[in-house]
Formats: C-alpha cells, sequence, structure tokens
C-alpha cells in the first residue's frame, strides 16, 4: 500500500496528528491512564456492562427475557466473528502501522508489529455496543459511546489511523445487524428452553423467591391453584 503523506495532503493523517498531538502535551501520568484505557480498560467495561445488562434483563423477566438474552449472548459472538472477518481485511490491505510511515508521533503502546486496518479494538466495542443496543436501548447507547471512546483512544495512542477504527466500527456494526435476523432465530428459543429449565433457568431469568407462586412462561400451573380457578 502506498505510504501517505505525512501533513497536508491527507485529511485521514492530518486528524492522526491533530488527535495523537494530544499526547505529546498531556501530563505523563494522563497518559498512562490512556494506555491502559485504550489497551484493557474500555473493553473490561464493555463486559462489565453486558453483564449488567444481563442482570437487569433477567432480574426483570417477562415475555422479552429470553430474546433479550438471545441478543446478548449474540453480542459477544458477534464480535468474536467480526475479528475472525478482520483477519483476512488486514492481510489483504496490509496497512502499516501509523509510527512506520509517518515520524513524530507520540507512540504510547509498544510492541504492535502487525497491520492497521481495520482497527481489532474499535471492532469488538462497536459490535458489543450495537449488539447491547439490540438487547436493551438504554445499555446499548452507553456501549456505543464506550466504542466511540476506545475508537478515540487508539488514535490518541498513536496505533492506529482514524480510517482504521471507522473501519472497525463499520465491520462491527455490520456483522451485528446483518447476521442478527438468523442468529437471533436460532438462539431465542434455545433461551427459551433454557428458561424453561429447571437447573440453568437462572441464566433466563431470576429464580422466584421460596414460597412465590411465580410460574415460568409455558409451564403449568399447580394442581392446587387450578381447582381455586376452577371453583372460583
Amino acid at each position: 500500500m502506498a505510504v501517505l503523506a505525512e501533513s497536508g495532503s491527507n485529511p485521514d493523517v492530518d486528524l492522526l496528528y491533530d488527535i495523537n498531538g494530544l499526547a505529546k502535551d498531556a501530563p505523563h501520568w494522563f497518559d498512562r491512564v490512556m494506555e491502559f484505557v485504550g489497551e484493557y480498560g474500555l473493553l473490561l467495561a464493555m463486559v462489565l456492562l453486558v453483564l449488567w445488562c444481563w442482570s437487569t434483563v433477567r432480574r426483570r423477566g417477562g415475555e422479552s427475557a429470553a430474546p433479550s438474552v438471545a441478543a446478548l449472548v449474540w453480542a459477544p459472538l458477534a464480535a468474536g466473528l467480526a475479528v475472525l472477518v478482520n483477519v483476512p481485511i488486514r492481510g489483504f490491505v496490509e496497512r502499516p502501522r501509523p509510527f512506520v510511515d509517518h515520524r513524530n508521533l507520540d507512540v504510547l503502546v509498544s510492541g504492535k508489529t502487525d497491520y492497521s486496518f481495520v482497527s481489532d479494538h474499535a471492532t469488538i466495542t462497536m459490535a458489543l455496543g450495537v449488539g447491547l443496543f439490540v438487547a436493551n436501548r438504554r445499555f446499548g447507547i452507553a456501549g456505543i459511546g464506550l466504542a466511540l471512546l476506545e475508537g478515540f483512544c487508539r488514535v490518541y495512542m498513536g496505533v492506529h489511523y482514524p480510517t482504521d477504527v471507522i473501519g472497525g466500527f463499520a465491520l462491527g456494526t455490520a456483522v451485528v445487524l446483518l447476521l442478527s435476523p438468523p442468529a437471533t432465530a436460532l438462539l431465542t428459543p434455545l433461551m427459551r428452553a433454557v428458561e424453561r429449565s429447571a437447573r440453568a433457568g437462572w441464566i433466563v431469568r431470576r429464580r422466584p423467591a421460596a414460597g412465590s407462586s411465580a410460574v415460568l412462561p409455558g409451564a403449568r400451573q399447580p394442581v392446587e391453584s387450578e381447582e381455586r380457578d376452577l371453583a372460583a
């Protein structure tokens, strides 16, 4: 791939220098924080957000619990699939990391020797964010916000071009949305079956408290309850 101009003729490179230039003016401790957040912290935050959403869905229960949990299961599966799709894309494009072709960048993470397009971090976080949005709008908006912050961090750290991040956002979103109909069609019946299971039902909805007369969807009412209903 042709080497990009260092400045002036390419908006992608200009924006790279503008965002990465913030790292040069920031205190050393702030750069270390951004390094951790961009490399590990936001990925961990996304996982915790998915778990929080799952806990909320199973606590509320209702008829929408199984489809929502199915969407939450699909989110990390889609993220993993998107990363696999990215493997041949990187090999085909063969775009070097920004610091290979451009000088005077403040690179916060060393040891990056693989290709740059597209960003795995941006792909994973956006896939999780969009997957969360399918399951729950409120959590999804928060997840997409974290994904956008991840993209900014990757450019700030000097390890990706802005277009690497945009490509990752597009790839993660496309995999989640394009494959969501067949994925949810397969996963939703599975989650409904899990919901009816005596042992694994807690995965989809919180177990009722002892003595509660709550009945799982598709399950028969207790005989005593049926007799009371008939008597009434």
